[in-house]
């Protein structure tokens, strides 16, 4: 006798009761993204559906693309936001300026450094790899030497603000040694952007992307990213196709140039969403906004370590929107880390790879660079440890 079957309704998965709205919880964000986000620019993404050639929304992202020159601190044409997070930024950069076969050059000091030489790696690179212990910055010496070995090299590419480590990596000198050679300067400013300077035009650097969801505070969904003339004369080169039929900017550009061509249905309430972040962004003004950040940051560092905390960036390298830190042998960090989340409603981020389930990473970026929320929490940790 066959097996009897019961054919499943729509609410089977519920036993027949609606399934109910998703609300989330009241959180305090203050891991390594994404950062809180002001309720205007919720708003503005919220705000009703247009088409993605509609003239208005075009003039929209005209607008949103100048301020993103602004906050680049660029005079860029090909200047846009990646529809994708800041991994999508990254893929971008890379496989639009990597052919199979070339050499790069890249500095691997924690997590993101070792993506972008995998992305490479994947693009058909040979990977010069510059390693440095985590929360150490990579030496502009290296890079010359490096440089020197392989003039060849398609770019050098180096991560501004590690996330994983809460390094800052200077960018002047090694923007200036590649401003006259035919290597490119790639750089991932995703946690960086709007947090501290960046000055990519006067930096020599000439693929920089970035992320929504760190210093601009927007939410997370759209990467940032410029190209230098002197990139777009390396993307016009090319003689292979790029290895992501999405991603490529010989397509893409044609959207965001006067064309307008169709390439993808660009997501059209993010950028309403970025356009506003950014006006926030320009009206506190970016030397104001960096030196926000720097004095919290300073402020939170200074006061963890008296919690007997130990920093673990290198000092004098070490970003004051993102902060890694151990704490000392006895405390579990995932079970405070957990507390915190529960009893507090506040997030912070546990550490990545090397320093996996030793350290903290607090990230006090954008709408969440306040004394307020140093000190919110600051007093949760105090309880905890009493506790």
């Amino acid at each position: 006798m066959a097996a009897e079957t019961t054919a499943a309704g729509p609410d089977a998965a519920t036993d027949g009761a609606p399934v109910a709205a998703a609300i989330p919880p009241e959180r305090l964000l203050l891991g390594p993204g994404p950062s809180p986000v002001h309720q205007d620019v919720l708003d503005a993404q919220a705000r009703a559906m247009i088409g993605h050639l509609d003239p208005w929304f075009l003039k929209v992202a005209d607008e949103m693309a100048d301020m993103l020159r602004t906050v680049f601190r660029t005079q860029n044409q090909l200047t846009y936001a990646v529809s994708g997070t800041g991994s999508a930024g990254m893929e971008t950069a890379v496989v639009n300026t990597v052919e199979p076969g070339d050499t790069v050059i890249v500095g691997i000091n924690g997590v993101f450094g070792g993506r972008i030489a995998d992305t490479a790696r994947r693009a058909g690179a040979d990977v010069v790899a510059l390693e440095e212990p985590w929360g150490r910055v990579v030496p502009a010496e290296r890079v010359a030497s490096a440089v020197k070995a392989h003039p060849e090299a398609k770019f050098v590419a180096l991560v501004h603000a590690e996330t994983s480590t809460g390094a800052h990596q200077p960018l002047q000198e090694v923007g200036e040694l590649l401003a006259d050679t035919d290597t490119l300067f790639l750089v991932d400013t995703v946690t960086g952007l709007a947090g501290v300077p960046l000055e990519v035009d006067a930096w020599h650097c000439d693929v920089v992307y970035s992320g929504t969801q760190k210093c601009l505070s927007v939410p997370p969904g759209l990467s940032p990213i410029t190209f230098s003339p002197k990139a777009e004369a390396v993307l016009d080169r090319r003689s292979s196709t790029v290895r992501s039929w999405y991603l490529d900017v010989s397509a893409v550009r044609r959207y965001w140039g006067a064309e307008r061509a169709y390439h993808h249905t660009a997501p059209i309430s993010s950028i309403v969403g970025l356009h506003e972040g950014l006006r926030k962004v320009l009206a506190e003004g970016l030397d104001a906004r960096w030196a926000r950040h720097a004095e919290v940051g300073r402020l939170f560092q200074e006061h963890i370590q008296d919690r007997d905390a130990t920093l673990l960036a290198q000092q004098g390298h070490r970003l004051p929107q993102l902060t890694s830190f151990g704490w000392p042998q006895g405390v579990d960090e995932g079970a405070l880390r957990k507390r915190l989340l529960e009893e507090y409603g506040i997030e912070v981020g546990g550490g990545l790879g090397d320093f996996k389930g030793t350290a903290w990473r607090v990230g006090l970026m954008g709408e969440g660079a306040t004394h307020d929320n140093v000190d919110r929490l600051l007093h949760a940790i105090d309880e905890l440890l009493e506790g």
